[in-house]
């Protein structure tokens, strides 16, 4: 009897090291395919080339706010790339709204490989990328998408901004993974956490959370809690007949827009790409100045 069991802890020990090893295949699940906007069907959208604090390549998408809107600074799921965002980023253009849509490394043509803490200084490198196009930081909407809001609450805590945007976020990707996997050690297992529930009472933004009433992969009990934790001042809506990937088609974007048209003082105008975008070529943006941040 003491034999099974020993056998059995030393397979479920292994078990936990090769989990612990390969989390980030089954948590990043990216399209590594670089597209070129126009592809997507979006117009007026450029490609921005900007490195990576070690120096890999990263690839966004572009598209300036009107005059008198604000930017936001897109950070996406775990999957796809920045196409599988084309109707998002076609809704939020529609009204006016510039997007800067982020390809984390690996996916989308971005060089690298994804972790967290990768994402996160790639992610502080794209506000940084969007200041050198000169958008500044009162016209800076940071908005996260599943995996994204814990980017983006990241970013939060280390660059300034108007306000912050969650959709459909999570505690933490621990435990989200809990939800499948109750009886294992989640916690000792991934490196990779995005403890969103732990840092977002450090933002101290205008913030504004929306989750589908019917989101089957993040329930919406997280993004209360997650709106518990938060400083004032702080908005939690509830889209009831949208899921977790249908928030968009289900009406979420118009109540965004509205948080959006309440933060106050309209942005200045942007400036614009260099022609050489606008003539099918990519944009390469130096990072702003660290004086500048």
């Amino acid at each position: 009897m003491l034999n099974l069991f020993l056998a059995l802890f030393v397979i479920f020990a292994l078990f936990c090291i090769v989990a612990r090893l390969l989390h980030r295949y089954f948590l990043y699940v990216p399209d590594r395919k670089r597209i070129d906007p126009r592809e997507a069907g979006l117009t007026g959208v450029e490609e921005i080339v900007f490195k990576a604090p070690d120096g890999k390549k990263l690839i966004a998408w572009y598209r300036p706010a009107a005059n008198g809107k604000r930017t936001l600074l897109y950070f996406p799921g775990n999957s796809g790339n920045a196409a599988a965002r084309a109707g998002k980023i076609k809704t939020i253009a529609g009204d006016g709204y510039g997007v800067f849509i982020v390809n984390y490394r690996g996916f989308g043509g971005s060089s690298g490989r994804p972790s967290e803490k990768r994402i996160v200084r790639d992610a502080v490198s794209a506000y940084d990328a969007l200041r050198g196009l000169g958008v500044p930081p009162r016209d800076i909407v940071l908005y996260g998408e599943s995996l994204g809001t814990g980017v983006a609450t990241q970013v939060c805590q280390q660059r300034p901004a108007e306000a912050l945007v969650l959709e459909s976020p999570f505690t933490s990707v621990v435990d989200v993974g809990k939800l499948a996997w109750p009886l294992l050690p989640l916690k000792q297992i991934m490196v990779d956490q995005y403890r969103t529930v732990d840092r977002i009472g450090s933002v101290d933004v205008p913030l504004f959370i929306i989750h589908g009433g019917r989101d089957a992969v993040i329930p919406l009990d997280m993004a209360r809690r997650v709106f518990h934790a938060a400083s004032d001042p702080k908005t939690l809506t509830v889209v009831p007949r949208a899921g977790h990937n249908d928030l968009f088609e289900q009406g979420a974007w118009a109540r965004v827009r509205d948080f959006l048209a309440g933060l106050g003082t309209e942005a200045v105008p942007a400036v614009e790409p260099q022609s050489a975008a606008r003539a099918g070529r990519p944009v390469e943006v130096p990072a702003a100045a660290a004086a500048e941040r």
